[in-house]
């Protein structure tokens, strides 16, 4: 199953020209999580560089990879857990399998169970145990675009996923764009 919506394409083709060194990077990360190696890569740079289309190449080479994918929106940055919430839509069907302390947490967070958000260990254990479930069947990309808008409690729940994933067969692809609002 492919999740996601998707990105529309704008290169056609996907030739990225003169990003040979970023393509086979990326290829590799691809090709690692079919070996059941989670990776991460965080591509950066300033606005306009092509991240953004190195993301869109990321998924025009995930044939066979179920896709999550996000965006920070600026008008969101401030609400809380809105890009994980994005992220892990097309999974929420999977948090009732997880345990139950972290199903409750991830939950109340996403707004899909009654009670209030837990600590963020728990909602960061949660989404790295959701990422695994959803990588069970076949390996999993997730793609998060202007990171740098990500509302902060989107930002440490995946920060601390991402830092934990190990054999999950997982590749997460984010591009950070520094800015000046968020949380500390």
């Amino acid at each position: 199953m492919v999740y996601g919506d998707g990105w529309a394409d704008p290169l056609g083709e996907l030739a990225l020209i003169g990003r040979a060194a970023e393509t086979e990077i990326i290829d590799r990360l691809l090709g690692d999580a079919f070996s059941g190696r989670s990776g991460v890569l965080v591509l950066t740079g300033e606005a306009g560089v092509g991240k953004s289309a190195l993301l869109a190449y990321a998924r025009a080479r995930a044939d066979g990879m179920g896709v999550l994918q996000t965006a920070g929106v600026r008008s969101e940055a401030e609400i809380e857990f809105a890009a994980l919430y994005r992220l892990l839509r097309p999974a929420l069907d999977q948090v009732g399998s997880l345990p139950p302390p972290q199903s409750a947490a991830l939950g109340a967070a996403l707004g899909v169970a009654p009670g209030r958000p837990a600590n963020r260990f728990l909602i960061g254990a949660a989404v790295l145990s959701l990422l695994s479930a959803a990588a069970d069947d076949r390996p999993l990309l997730c793609l998060v675009d202007d990171a740098g808008w990500l509302d902060y409690e989107s930002a440490v729940a995946l920060a601390f996923a991402a830092r934990r994933l190990e054999a999950e067969a997982v590749a997460v692809q984010t591009p950070p764009r520094p800015c000046s609002s968020g949380g500390s």
